[in-house]
């Protein structure tokens, strides 16, 4: 059975960072891990966290590196399309609800209707599950929503959907921003999900971007524009 946790060396390969800047960063508890017999280990999971909550945080050069890193380190020659994964079915303009659960409700029966989610209540709770932990909508009004895990079992595929409510709702973001653009995100692994958060995060950073998906009427003008940033990336 494969280790769940990283060792210094394999956690430096993975990161492409050399093994004294992981242990800087993990003796400043920049990084999560633990001593064990004297050596570091680094739990697979709270790295991919870790990563998870850098990622939402970072700016684009940022984004640009950590592509890189992920891609690297699954040896994928490209990175992800986002705009192979959003579809026009699992877009909905706009979303009615006015309620954080209703919201997330609004968007898994979307994605189940297209087919691509086979178990929307499920995937519902899961998410709200990961919201109660820290919430998922960042400060230019636009949410990220995902599981804490990949739930593969109840995908026919990784896809993405979205939603846009016609004004802001309160979602548990900083600052008292109001959120009105929801993604979700649905992935088979951790991998895949890092580098698709990585992809989309790089997409939305760009103000025009939101503009227009704000803007937008229907789905074909979301996934126009966002197919447009991506071969820009």
């Amino acid at each position: 059975m494969p280790s769940q946790d990283f060792d210094l060396d394999e956690l430096a390969a993975y990161l492409h960072l050399t093994p004294p800047q992981v242990e800087k960063l993990a003796n400043r508890d920049d990084i999560p891990g633990r001593k064990v017999a004297g050596k570091w280990k680094f739990s697979k999971a709270d790295i991919h966290h870790w990563l998870e909550h850098r990622i939402g945080v970072y700016d684009d050069q940022q984004l640009e590196r950590v592509e890189g890193v992920l891609d690297r380190h699954g040896k994928h020659d490209e990175p992800v399309r986002i705009s192979d994964m959003l579809h026009a079915s699992t877009i909905k303009i706009p979303i009615t609800s006015r309620s954080p659960r209703k919201v997330i409700t609004e968007i898994c029966e979307v994605s189940m209707e297209a087919g691509y989610l086979w178990d929307a209540p499920k995937m519902m709770d899961a998410i709200l599950q990961r919201e109660s932990m820290h919430s998922t909508a960042l400060d230019n009004g636009v949410a990220l929503l995902h599981p804490r895990r990949p739930l593969p079992m109840i995908l026919s595929e990784s896809f993405l959907a979205m939603g846009r409510t016609y004004q802001g709702i309160p979602f548990g973001g900083s600052r008292g921003v109001l959120t009105d653009v929801f993604f979700l995100i649905a992935s088979v692994d951790d991998p895949s999900h890092l580098r698709t958060l990585a992809r989309l995060s790089r997409i939305i950073n760009d103000s025009t971007v939101i503009q227009g998906i704000r803007a937008a009427n229907h789905a074909e003008d979301v996934l126009e524009l966002i197919e447009e940033r991506e071969d820009q990336l």
